[in-house]
């Protein structure tokens, strides 16, 4: 990215969005590349169904398990993330960014020690835990905090087969208790049904492509 694009990233952008003792946040993370509805619907679905009192919508600067040259400018991505978001608790972010590191295990372990009295809630789309096994220091990711997988189309048996799934199979918490899964210690995660978008970055990637 040049110098030129990277001025265009605003500073509230880069600084971790403030929050107080006791409150209960979702980590919603990913490259956003490009944002969709897909993506407001599963924020959508976690703020309801987890009784959060703050999502944060985390762009990453890059994704080491994905080609840095199909990547859209970060300050795009964010631009594009926040016109999908209508509501205040959702905080649209790229702190990562200041940290230097696009692994999210690092992120995580960062965020919890900035952080000792707010209670967070791991969030990813169901679509992820097939190659979830691949990330950085995946194990860690599983035992900083407690996850919400959200289902996503053509994913919800992904559950059954993944590695992370299997591995911690006696981790998992009924989705019926997902709203006090916060009060989970980790590793600790739960599956969690919903309305589902068909829509994803890869296929708008490709439409564009086409276009």
């Amino acid at each position: 990215m040049t110098a030129a694009v990277e001025e265009k990233i605003e500073r509230r952008h880069l600084i971790m969005p403030q929050s107080t003792r006791g409150m209960i946040i979702g980590l919603f993370g990913g490259s956003f590349n490009p944002p969709h509805a897909g993506h407001a619907l599963v924020a959508e679905i976690a703020l309801r169904r987890l009784n959060l009192d703050q999502l944060w919508w985390m762009v990453t600067p890059g994704n080491p398990l994905k080609s840095r040259g199909n990547l859209a400018p970060l300050c795009e991505r964010l631009a594009l993330s926040e016109k999908l978001v209508h509501d205040p608790a959702v905080k649209v972010t790229a702190f990562e960014k200041s940290l230097g590191t696009s692994y999210t295990a690092r992120t995580l372990a960062f965020v919890k020690a900035r952080n000792p009295h707010v209670r967070f809630i791991w969030i990813m789309g169901a679509d992820n835990l097939k190659s979830f096994d691949r990330w950085q220091n995946w194990r860690k990711i599983v035992e900083t905090f407690p996850i919400a997988v959200i289902d996503r189309p053509g994913s919800t048996l992904s559950y059954l087969s993944s590695k992370m799934a299997r591995t911690y199979d006696y981790a998992r918490i009924d989705e019926e208790d997902a709203g006090v899964l916060w009060k989970h210690r980790a590793p600790a995660w739960s599956f969690i049904h919903g309305p589902r978008s068909t829509l994803s970055s890869t296929a708008l990637r490709a439409a564009a492509k086409q276009s």
